[in-house]
């Protein structure tokens, strides 16, 4: 077998970049990527294990992940083992890079030390009067995590395995009447968010509203559904071009198309009648306006719709929060360990602010009102 050192050698060094086992003052930590080599848009996993050392003092710890136009990310768990004097944290992470070449993962560590004496002083208040814990803070400075990452190939748009979905009620229609058109793509990746699907060719009219999103992210990645919500209009027939959407599936290394084939409108047009005037001279007051009529006839429906569309939206949405399981279990909870629980345990990105919050006031200094974040938490479900 030919021997080649210099794979060898790059292998290795990812080895090294994809697992960190370090000791720092009073404890270890271990930091860990399952993609040291992704693609632009390619999930990874990166876990953070830190393991108090040091058996005399109670310790305390603050993490996360520095904001970087190189990347994207979101906590997706916290695991938290403490029995007497012995801290284990588990933190995992989910990374999206968002350029290809070497970019470095940055961090955020504090090491908080304090005694059994203050933190029993701090928790010898009433529920709603916890007392200050003092700590000695000290920041760490972890060394960054390096990923080189890929480049897609031109033109792709959407990065995982993707399906499309298209819906059109109808292919005829008045002038200037809106034609419903509906786009969904539904799959596991980076979210599929797209700033336009329509073509720029064609002389039609284009409605379009903001895309609804639902996402959920897990270890396995992101699973979307993201829907685009259009309408097209026309004083006469016409033709929408095909539409072909470039994606790549890092998980196979190869591109694929999700297409949507030309459709042909046909409209009704205004008879001439109602056009042209029978008079040769007629009077300029009395000239025929009925097509401004029609138009403004057909929009005044058409943002009625929309409007009703809304309001079923609002309503049914409302019910659907009114019903979701969590609503109740947030409610019942009676204090900041209970509530940090639930949030966790409900696996939400839309969480993260509010269970930063209930560590910070769990672990830390902070101050919090209970009742607020459960108000914060609530208008965030569905």
């Amino acid at each position: 077998m030919k021997h080649n050192p210099g794979k060898s050698a790059l292998h290795l060094c990812f080895l090294l970049l994809s697992f960190l086992t370090l000791q720092a003052e009073d404890f270890t930590y271990t930091l860990n990527v399952d993609q040291p080599a992704p693609y632009v848009k390619e999930p990874v996993i990166l876990t953070l294990d830190l393991n108090q050392t040091n058996h005399d003092v109670v310790m305390l710890f603050n993490f996360d992940i520095r904001q970087s136009e190189d990347y994207t990310f979101q906590r997706l768990d916290i695991k938290e083992t403490e029995s007497y004097h012995d801290l284990k944290i588990h933190y995992v992470y989910l990374i999206y890079p968002l350029k290809s070449g070497d970019i470095n993962i940055t961090f955020d560590l504090t090491k908080k030390v304090t005694t059994d004496e203050s933190l029993a002083y701090s928790f010898s208040g009433d529920r709603d009067n916890v007392k200050t814990l003092v700590t000695k803070n000290t920041p760490i400075d972890l060394p960054p995590l390096q990923l080189r990452v890929k480049p897609l190939p031109e033109g792709t748009l959407l990065v995982g395995d993707f399906a499309l979905n298209y819906g059109i009620k109808k292919h005829q229609a008045k002038a200037y009447e809106p034609l419903p058109f509906q786009v969904t793509i539904k799959g596991k990746g980076y979210p599929p968010l797209l700033e336009r699907v329509l073509p720029k060719e064609g002389n039609f009219t284009r409605f379009t509203e903001k895309p609804i999103v639902k996402s959920v992210a897990t270890t396995g990645g992101t699973q979307s559904t993201v829907t685009y919500p259009m309408a097209l209009s026309h004083s006469q027939s016409f033709t929408l071009p095909p539409i072909r959407l470039i994606a790549f599936d890092p998980q196979s290394e190869k591109s694929y198309t999700l297409d949507i084939p030309s459709q042909q409108f046909n409209i009704e047009q205004v008879e001439s009648r109602h056009l042209v005037d029978t008079v040769d001279s007629p009077d300029i007051a009395k000239e025929d306006w009925s097509w401004l009529r029609t138009l403004s006839g057909y929009i005044v429906a058409f943002f009625a719709g929309y409007m009703t569309a809304l309001s079923w939206r609002w309503t049914k949405k409302k019910r659907e929060k009114e019903a979701h399981p969590l609503v109740q279990k947030i409610r019942n909870c009676k204090d900041e360990k209970a509530l940090l629980q639930v949030l966790i345990a409900a696996d939400n990105s839309e969480f993260t602010s509010s269970i930063e919050k209930l560590e910070d006031s769990l672990y830390g200094n902070g101050k919090i009102s209970l009742n607020q974040v459960k108000q914060d938490v609530l208008e965030k479900i569905i």
